[in-house]
Parts: C-alpha cells; sequence; structure tokens
C-alpha cells in the first residue's frame, strides 16, 4: 500500500500537488503525477462507486472482467512502489487559495499545503433506501447500463424512478430483455406524456408506488414489496434517481460548474482556477465510466505538472 503522510504536515513543506479522491481518477492520476516525480498527496475516505461490489466487465486487459475494489487495490499497490507518493485517509472539508500562493486543504485539526490541488471526488448516487440496501448495490442493484446491461440480458428488470431519465433508461434496457418494469418510487411522477406513450407501446408498465422492504440474500434480490402491498418479482433492479456531483471543495475554491452542475473542465481537465484540475465523474452528467475516469486522472495530472513547470521550460 501506498505509504500513509504525516497527519499533522502544517510545518512541512508543501507538496507539488494534492489529490482529492482515492477512485480510479485519482489514483490514475497521482500515479501520473508519482511518475513525473512529483511529490503527491492522495485524500481517500474509503468511499464512493468503486468501492461497492460491482465488477466492470469494460476495461480493456481483463478478459473476465475485475471487480472495481480490486481494482483500487491494485491502484493502491501499484502507487505504493513510488516514495513521492503517499495517501491518508482524511475528509477533506475545506479548500482555500490560488496559483500564486498555493493551496491548503484541512480536515478535523489538521491541514496540507500543495502547489496544485486536483478533484477526484466524485457523486453521490440517491439509491433506494431499504434495510441493508448497501449490500446489493453491484451485485443486483445497478445505476449503469453501459456497465451493467450486458450481464442482464433476457432478465427481469425494475427500474426505479420517476422521471423520463427513467423512462429513457427501461426504454434502453427493453433492448436487452423484454421483462422490463418501472416503479417511480417517489410521491411524484413527473414522466412526460411523450415517453409515457413510448412506455406503453413498449409494453413497459408503470407502477406508481414506493419500496417498503425487499426480500433478497446474499446481495441477490428477488422481490420488491410497494407500500401498496404489491410484490415485484425482479432478477435486477436499475436506480436511475440520480446523482449528485461532490463540489462543495470546488464551489469554496470558485471553480465553475456548468449548468447541469457538474465541475466544467477544458479539454485538458483545467477547471476556471489556475492551478485546479478535476476528473472523473465529477465533470459530466454522462459517460460516468472507470475508463474515462482513468483517462481523465492521467491527464489532469500531465496538465498539472506542466503547470508546475517553470516558465524556462514551457513552450509557450
Amino acid at each position: 500500500m501506498a505509504t500513509p503522510a504525516s497527519t499533522g504536515s502544517e510545518a512541512g513543506q508543501p507538496v507539488d500537488t494534492i489529490v482529492v479522491g482515492g477512485g480510479p481518477a485519482g489514483l490514475s492520476a497521482a500515479l501520473y503525477l508519482a511518475r513525473y516525480n512529483r511529490e503527491v498527496l492522495v485524500f481517500d475516505t474509503g468511499h464512493g462507486r468503486s468501492t461497492h461490489h460491482q465488477t466492470n466487465h469494460n476495461y480493456l486487459g481483463f478478459p473476465s472482467g475485475i471487480p472495481t475494489v480490486d481494482l483500487r487495490k491494485l491502484g493502491l499497490e501499484q502507487l505504493s512502489r513510488y516514495p513521492n507518493a503517499r495517501v491518508v485517509h482524511h475528509l477533506i472539508t475545506q479548500a482555500e487559495g490560488n496559483a500564486v500562493e498555493g493551496f491548503t486543504v484541512r480536515s478535523q485539526g489538521h491541514s496540507w499545503q500543495a502547489r496544485s490541488l486536483l478533484l477526484a471526488t466524485g457523486v453521490l448516487d440517491h439509491f433506494p433506501h431499504f434495510e441493508g440496501w448497501e449490500s446489493y448495490v453491484g451485485r443486483s442493484m445497478f445505476w449503469c447500463i453501459t456497465c451493467d446491461g450486458y450481464e442482464n440480458r433476457g432478465r427481469s428488470i425494475l427500474v426505479v424512478g420517476h422521471t423520463d431519465a427513467a423512462a429513457g433508461e427501461a426504454m434502453q434496457l427493453h433492448s436487452l430483455t423484454d421483462r422490463v418494469r418501472l416503479l417511480t418510487n417517489s410521491r411524484s411522477d413527473e414522466i412526460s406524456p411523450k415517453f409515457r406513450r413510448r412506455l406503453e407501446r413498449a409494453g413497459i408498465p408503470v407502477v406508481h408506488d414506493r419500496i417498503k422492504e425487499v426480500e433478497g440474500e446474499d446481495g441477490l434480490l428477488s422481490a420488491v414489496l410497494t407500500r401498496r402491498g404489491l410484490r415485484l418479482e425482479l432478477d435486477a433492479l436499475f436506480s436511475i434517481q440520480g446523482a449528485t456531483p461532490e463540489t462543495g471543495l470546488a464551489r469554496q475554491l470558485g471553480v465553475g460548474l456548468a449548468a447541469s452542475g457538474y465541475v466544467q473542465v477544458d479539454s485538458e481537465q483545467k477547471t476556471s482556477v489556475p492551478g485546479v484540475y478535476a476528473a472523473g465523474d465529477l465533470t459530466a452528467l454522462h459517460s460516468h465510466q472507470v475508463t474515462a475516469a482513468v483517462h481523465e486522472g492521467a491527464q489532469a495530472a500531465s496538465a498539472a505538472n506542466y503547470f508546475l513547470y517553470p516558465p524556462e521550460l514551457k513552450a509557450d
């Protein structure tokens, strides 16, 4: 594992880059920065999408797929070979600074400094909450047709959501199986007449009700029980209840956000604040893929490395 950093580094020298987030984007960024011979400090709380139980089948080079938790472990092992890269398990709650004076991040009772800052804080998914819900995520409760649709061909699928986005996902899943139903799981039903007609034509029933409890074991759902007494048998649940980008630190730094609420970046993962970069699910409403996160982390790290060069080493 990567070597833990001291928790009280106020008196220490600033590192080159602080990376906030230890998922695929953050680990990829840290690896690239370490190989640029930069001093890099990674903050990882051990939470996020890549800590769930799902197996990633889309990452090139793993013919049988790889559990995302194993991918994280391999990334940490790879990073541990670089003495200039350190991992700290603190939740960063504050960030401030600029490219001239440097950046400071804070956790409870501690602070760290860096010449540049890379945000890879991801998103918070809005899964249906019922007793033991976390044990089903990635095993039989999913959020991504790109990641898990193929493995659910021909199976009985319950899409959970009350918007046109959920209706659209149900329609897309219908191309993989004709056993699709939609449960709003909300007091409101915001599916537009246009999408409702599409669902009707596809033979996809809409149930306007909410989840009371579930049946299942070992992470495998078998039925959802609704508040109105319905029992909906299923093989898999796709939650399309949205996600919130974790932009708290970005807002503190004055980083520009897109209309969608996600951090706005250019093609090099630069934010609107010089010296601050962002990568991974935090940067886009769509394309939340491990492959994209790893690419963006690498791109952000390369841009941060160039930013850190003295003027005489830059071509521009």
